[in-house]
This record gives structure tokens, sequence and C-alpha cells, in this order.
């Protein structure tokens, strides 16, 4: 069953791009640090293709605190799909919904120990990191964590950071910016509209050489003339963006 939640991290689970055993660690609720993500996971899992990863999540679900579990599925954002899951296990939502759902309802993952809970500025406190605890900072750390791990070698790190509750809009402009994120975080960022709303997010991403064409030549239409023309000269994009600037230009002065 498809959960109806959108998000990167969940959108990388639905693509079937997760591996076995990473699949497996959802499955028993310690990918997500969230409540959101981690009930979306286990609901897309219990259907898995892999019998033990099916297995795995329905007994996970079976563990969910059910007065916890309850209140959640009473916030208005919860999708429909969501609630229906759990209507059809005879799990019905609580009549007051929870406050905050930035927790998992079943915290599977250990804590980082206190002197390794804010590694700030050496990015080899976080690559040494496990990637459960790396997810974990993704969504929950600090706005230097989410710099250093959108540039995580893992994609599905990138994947939560880009998930991440605390995640604001300067921070993906600055994002479209980096020349060492990965192509899949760009085409990620270019395909949200409500990231495509801010003008610097779409600036950053037209002018990133690591942007997939097919996103910037379609963002090209949406710059002012003049940084159309900063792109028809800037030598870092392709050569085909360049052209397409070119076009653009000689059509306005017709």
């Amino acid at each position: 069953m498809d959960p109806g939640l959108r998000s990167p991290l969940i959108d990388f689970f639905r693509r079937g791009e997760a591996s076995r055993d990473v699949r497996l660690l959802a499955a028993e609720g310690i990918m997500a640090p969230r409540a959101h993500e981690q009930l979306a996971l286990l609901v897309l899992l219990a259907d898995d293709p892999d019998a033990q990863v099916a297995a795995m999540a329905n007994a996970t679900i079976g563990r969910l605190p059910v007065d916890a579990l309850r209140a959640f599925l009473a916030r208005a954002d919860v999708p429909e799909e969501i609630r229906a899951f759990f209507a059809a296990r005879g799990v019905a939502p609580a009549e007051e919904p929870a406050a905050d759902a930035n927790d998992p309802i079943l915290d599977q993952a250990p804590d980082l120990p206190e002197e390794q809970t804010t590694p700030e500025g050496d990015p080899k406190v976080l690559t040494s990191l496990p990637i459960v605890e790396r997810m974990k900072l993704a969504m929950k750390g600090t706005r230097e964590q989410r710099a250093q791990l959108i540039r995580d070698s893992n994609r599905m790190v990138a994947a939560a950071v880009l998930s991440s509750p605390k995640l604001n809009e300067s921070e993906v402009e600055a994002f479209t910016k980096m020349g060492n994120v990965s192509d899949e975080v760009l085409r990620i960022i270019g395909t949200n509209r409500g990231w495509l709303k801010n003008y610097g997010v779409v600036l950053g991403l037209v002018r990133n050489p690591k942007t997939p064409p097919g996103i910037s030549m379609q963002l090209l239409n949406r710059l002012g003339e003049r940084d159309v023309k900063m792109v028809s000269m800037d030598r870092n994009v392709p050569e085909a963006l360049r052209l397409v600037a070119r076009k653009l230009i000689v059509k306005s002065l017709r």
C-alpha cells in the first residue's frame, strides 16, 4: 500500500532504490527519526516483495504503542492512506491529536553519546558515524550539520536532509549553489513546487552545472533578463543551456 506521504526520503524507498539491508532497518522502525516518516515507511514495507522485510515491518507495527499511535492518527497532517491502513487493523484515531510528531512513535535507534550529538565543524566526525545516526542528524540536527550531510556519499542521508522539518528555504537556496552536491539532490529540489517559488532557488539550479539539463532548461524561462544574460555567458554551465539563453535574449529583442 502506498502511504500517501510525499518526502524525498519516502520517495527514495517508493522508487525501490533502498537496498535490502536498509529496508530491513527501516522495517525495524530505525531509519526515520520522525513519526510521519516512520509510519509511512512501515506501511510501505508491510507489503514489501521480500518476505523477511514485510514480516519485520508487520512485527514492528504490532509493537507500536497504541495510545501514541492513535494520537498521531488524529493529527490533521496524517495522510488518509495511513489512517485507512491502521483502521483495517482496528486502530482508530484518538479524540485528541498528538501535539508533536517530531519524534518516532517507536524509538528503535539508540541515542548518540553526549559528546557526539553536535559535531559541528569537523566533517570527519559526521562521516564516521553509522548511517542511522547520520540520518538522525540530517533530520534533527543543526543547520551546519545539514550543510555537511547534504553532501554525504549515501544518497539516503541527503534525502533525509531534504525531508527535515527544520529545513528552510535559505538552506535549500544555499544547496543549489554548492558544487559538491549530487545531481540527485538538485533533481529533488528542482521538482519541488514549493521550493521553486523562491527565485534564488531557481537561479541557483540554473547556474549549477550539476543540475540535470531537463530541469535547468525548463527553469531558464523563469529568470529575469539580466540573469538570462549571465547564464548565456557562464562557461560553467552546459553549452546547450548557454545557447538556449542566447536564443531567449534574441527573442526578447524582437
